[in-house]
């Protein structure tokens, strides 16, 4: 277990540190406090992840780590769409990524991390 778990552990229980280690659900912030077409970065479970509300209950997650740079800056990417594809393109280099899925529609062979999300009790909650 490394130290950041550990004062994780201490924070939020036991329950949530082994969470953060074989994978699941975790709470990042309420709703509310994400503001609609905007980004916001979250370290959860020691990842940086770029969160983005699209609609009053749909938030999108990806990896904040631009796949092309390796800069951690997605999260103040333009977010767009392709027909119905909701999109995300970074800030560097304009790489467009569907939110959904990860897939890159500018750069073939690239790719950002998904997270699925959910709403309970008007909490944001990201599954990893």
């Amino acid at each position: 277990m490394t130290a950041t778990l550990e004062l994780g552990a201490l924070e939020a229980g036991l329950d949530e540190a082994v969470s953060g280690i074989t994978g699941g659900w975790h709470s990042v912030c309420p709703v509310e406090d994400l503001e609609i077409a905007w980004g916001e970065a979250a370290l959860v479970a020691g990842r940086q992840i770029a969160l983005f509300r699209t609609g009053s209950t749909e938030v999108f997650a990806v990896a904040h780590e631009d796949p092309a740079t390796g800069a951690h800056v997605m999260a103040r990417g333009i977010l767009g769409s392709r027909g119905e594809r909701p999109t995300i393109a970074s800030p560097l280099h304009k790489e467009v990524y569907d939110l959904e899925t990860g897939e890159c529609f500018s750069t073939p062979g690239l790719a950002i991390a998904t997270f699925r999300t959910r709403i309970s009790g008007g909490m944001v909650e990201i599954e990893l």
